[in-house]
């Protein structure tokens, strides 16, 4: 369900070059699975991407927002199922 929600934010398989290897749905389930379990990177288990993998995909999705990104867009749309204004307003002010 959530993938289906986010899918579109990752960018299709290049036509050209080498295929890759580990999925972007396995890497941010592999993420999901160290933010839920708190667990060290070391010990992740072996059924999902090596460790050193998630961990360079984890940094560059930081480092340009992706992460961020995903998880505005995920807000709101649980908030617009919910009959809710996209953007949260507590805290403005009109003037």
């Amino acid at each position: 369900m959530v993938w289906s929600l986010i899918g579109y934010c990752f960018p299709k398989p290049a036509a050209t070059g080498r295929p890759r290897k580990h999925s972007y749905r396995d890497l941010l389930n592999a993420i999901f699975y160290l933010l839920r379990t708190g667990c060290q990177w070391r010990n992740l288990p072996k059924d999902l991407p090596p460790r050193q993998t998630v961990y360079d995909y984890f940094r560059q999705w930081e480092r340009t927002q992706r992460i961020e990104g995903l998880h505005s867009h995920l807000r709101d749309h649980i908030r617009f199922l919910e009959g809710r204004k996209r953007q949260p307003t507590a805290g403005i002010v009109d003037s």
